[in-house]
């Protein structure tokens, strides 16, 4: 304990200030509970206010604006009801309850709507569609979506609206999937065409497959399956179905031997 004290006063201020702005939120709230000289540096409001901002910046207003949030006051007074924190703290954590809320609902809906690890595409698409009315941003998406312990259709989704709605650059998409490490996730995902016409006579519809990995999805190297993605049962198109892909043989055979070892 002495130790401790004496390594917090050794810092000085603004270089520990310095080193806690530049931390995750988990591990903000995890200095914080080191010592009382790091839990009030990390209860700080500049500190909140900035991982806030960093989080939810589509909250923040243009810089010509009057104001460069919006209205912190009466976000705050609805803030203090749900959380015994005070300024931007307590914000952060009302605002984060609020879309974890959302998120059990659209992962609630998701769930009712698989059948047999398979997912139809208007269903799929409506999901999408609501993470963008529920305003969610990047981190929200990596904090309740890209999961490893999520069902691979879940990160699909989330995959999905960060590439569609976002359009965040490939490899900020990357560097989430791999420190997440589902980058090698893969789904199947399937959908049936119009039969062409030959002679005055309309051919079987036909049905294609393809297995992809949210990597390449990421990547933009399977553009047909992001197409089929993008439009769902249209036009041509006559439905889309997306499902969790079987592990190969190899696969199996792998995981085999590394719980042998």
């Amino acid at each position: 304990m002495n130790d401790s004290k004496y390594m917090d006063s050794s810092i000085p201020d603004d270089i520990a200030l310095k080193l806690v702005s530049s931390l995750q939120v988990w591990d903000v709230c995890s200095l914080g509970s080191c010592s009382r000289f790091w839990q009030e540096l990390c209860g700080l409001d500049c500190v909140w206010s900035s991982l806030y901002k960093d989080r939810w910046p589509q909250l923040i207003l243009d810089n010509n604006q009057e104001s460069s949030v919006l209205d912190f006051d009466h976000a705050h007074q609805l803030s203090q009801s749900e959380s015994s924190s005070q300024g931007w703290r307590g914000l952060y954590i009302g605002k984060h309850n609020e879309m974890a809320g959302k998120a059990a609902t659209v992962v609630e809906f998701l769930e009712k709507c698989l059948n047999s690890e398979s997912i139809e595409v208007g269903q799929y698409l409506k999901a999408i569609k609501d993470l963008y009315t529920m305003q969610f941003g990047f981190k929200d998406v990596q904090m309740f979506f890209l999961k490893a312990e999520s069902n691979v259709l879940l990160n699909l989704v989330g995959l999905h609206y960060c590439i569609s709605w976002l359009r965040l650059p490939p490899e900020h998409i990357l560097e989430a999937l791999e420190s997440c490490k589902i980058l090698e996730r893969k789904v199947c995902v399937q959908w049936w065409t119009l039969g062409r016409w030959f002679y005055g006579f309309r051919m079987r519809d036909e049905s294609h497959s393809r297995e992809v990995s949210l990597g390449d999805l990421a990547r933009a190297k399977e553009e047909e399956v992001l197409a089929v993605l993008y439009r769902g049962a249209i036009y041509e198109v006559l439905r889309v179905r997306i499902s969790v892909a079987k592990p190969s043989i190899a696969h199996w055979t792998r995981q085999n031997l590394n719980t042998c070892h």
